[in-house]
């Protein structure tokens, strides 16, 4: 008998008064708002972060994480996934303040998200669900790889490189940097030991263990810098007011050109994926209720339209958040919403007191997040159950490291697609010498190009003065390469033997 695994539940299910929905309990809205916190912790680097490394204010990538919060996590698609700035879009967003202007940059996000309800609304969010467990893990590993080279950089204080290599190979180089540096020591002081409260953290008691692991690491790393007035890089945020800046017309007459056009596009494709490639991701994350891919799309788009008519960075979904999310036990999308409640309310009406919170321990956080992102524990049996798997699982991710998260994933995607296609191309060539000096070649299973060498092989070696029957009937598949090469090999055997003939059934 097969025994299917509970599911943990993401609302209190419990049977309410007759005629009135059922709706989440007590117990779910505080472990949401427990989340929420842990979300907000992790998100709050990310915004800034990714809106410093666009070459945009910091302020916009906090427009961005509220927008993701308050606007898209209210919307269906998926209840657990966050959606933000992410790091993936850097370059692009970049690249576009760059040779269009900030000012314009409203203009694209607004367009692709558009483009992204207009996608959503024709159900192409659904093709995304097409996509392995090695894909998945890979991603995850590769943003966990990235995530930690970069982190490591803001807990010494130190400005990292900006494509994934150059983070790596300058690690040696931040290490000797940081050992000779008074505020290097002090700053990775701070990160070690918030990483080392994470990791000892689930190890205490359980009336301890109540407040969040994350948040109590940021909190004991604030309380210490600020009792020693240690001198380390501090969160900067200036406010809200001034940074919302809506489009106009001469924005507008920017439509016109192809650069803007092509870039929209680029936006919306890259950022759709990211977001659906995220949602599979998260799905096999929790037991909840599964994403539905085009209300997702949809949800994105709306968000994207926004987030470009306040002028601020473009969103997707982001893995990191959103396994945070999961991870600290959210069960349904008020945490989402509440993290970006809490985005809007520190960054606008308490700037303050988020200067106070040391870099340094906030890189730690995201340190610990992205370790759990590399399975690490799951490659060695991987490998020895299924090679290919874990063959594609590396590839993907070291692919991401190399690249960024969408050459990675396609890679990953073209493997997996090119594994298939071998695991299903199943040929078997079978040789039997009759006793009246015949030969019987019989071909089952599937002839396709990736057979072709083993075919041509076994067929070569045939001796050229016997009479050759080939019999096809047990072939499922035979596609042109193959036949081409048979018609091919019959008519070079015919040519060179004494009075042969190689009989190839008809209509095959």
């Amino acid at each position: 008998m097969l025994h299917r695994p509970a599911l943990r539940p993401t609302a209190d299910l419990s049977p309410g008064p007759p005629g009135r929905p059922r709706t989440p309990g007590l117990s779910a809205l505080r472990t949401d708002l427990a989340a929420s916190l842990v979300v907000f912790l992790v998100a709050l680097p990310l915004c800034v972060g990714v809106a410093v490394a666009s070459g945009v204010p910091a302020e916009l990538g906090l427009v961005t994480g509220i927008v993701g919060g308050l606007l898209t996590g209210l919307m269906p698609g998926s209840s657990l996934q966050v959606s933000g700035p992410a790091a993936g879009l850097t370059v692009l967003v970049f690249a576009a303040v760059q040779e269009h202007g900030l000012a314009v940059l409203g203009v694209i996000t607004a367009a692709a998200g558009l483009l992204q309800i207009a996608m959503g609304a024709l159900r192409l969010g659904r093709l995304f669900r097409a996509i392995s467990v090695s894909v998945v893990q890979g991603m995850l590993a590769g943003i966990g790889l990235v995530l930690i080279a970069g982190q490591l950089y803001a807990m010494a204080d130190a400005k990292a490189p900006k494509d994934g290599p150059g983070k790596l190979a300058g690690l040696p180089r931040l290490l000797l940097d940081t050992a000779t540096s008074p505020q290097g020591i002090t700053a990775a002081a701070i990160g070690t030991g918030t990483v080392a409260v994470l990791v000892l953290w689930p190890r205490l008691p359980a009336r301890v263990r109540l407040v969040p692991a994350p948040l109590a690491a940021v909190a004991a790393a604030t309380a210490v810098t600020a009792l020693c007035d240690l001198s380390v890089a501090k969160v900067e945020v200036a406010g809200l007011a001034g940074v919302v800046s809506l489009p106009g017309g001469s924005e507008l007459a920017a439509l016109g050109s192809l650069g803007v056009l092509g870039t929209i596009v680029a936006f919306a494709l890259i950022a759709s994926a990211e977001s659906l490639f995220s949602a599979a991701a998260v799905d096999r994350l929790h037991d909840g209720p599964r994403t539905h891919y085009d209300k997702e799309l949809v949800a994105q788009g709306v968000g994207n339209t926004v987030c470009g008519v306040l002028g601020a960075l473009p969103m997707t979904a982001v893995i990191v958040r959103s396994a945070a999310n999961v991870q600290a036990g959210a069960r349904t999308k008020a945490s989402r919403v509440l993290h970006g409640l809490w985005l809007l309310l520190f960054a606008a009406l308490f700037p303050a007191a988020l200067s106070v919170i040391p870099l340094a321990a906030l890189a730690g956080v995201l340190v610990h997040a992205g370790a759990k992102l590399v399975p690490v524990k799951a490659l060695v049996p991987l490998w020895r159950a299924h090679r290919g798997e874990a063959l594609i699982l590396s590839v993907t991710a070291l692919a991401i490291v190399t690249t960024n998260l969408f050459e990675g994933v396609l890679l990953g995607l073209l493997l997996s697609v090119l594994k298939s296609a071998w695991d299903t191309s199943h040929l078997h060539v079978g040789v039997d010498e009759r006793s009246d000096g015949t030969v019987l070649v019989t071909l089952t299973g599937n002839a396709t190009f990736l057979r072709l060498p083993r075919l041509l092989d076994a067929l070569e070696r045939l001796p050229t003065d016997r009479i050759v029957h080939l019999d096809l009937t047990g072939l499922r598949h035979l596609d042109h390469a193959c036949r081409s090469a048979l018609e091919s090999w019959e008519e070079r055997h015919n040519r060179l033997g004494e009075a042969t003939v190689v009989r190839v059934p008809a209509g095959v």
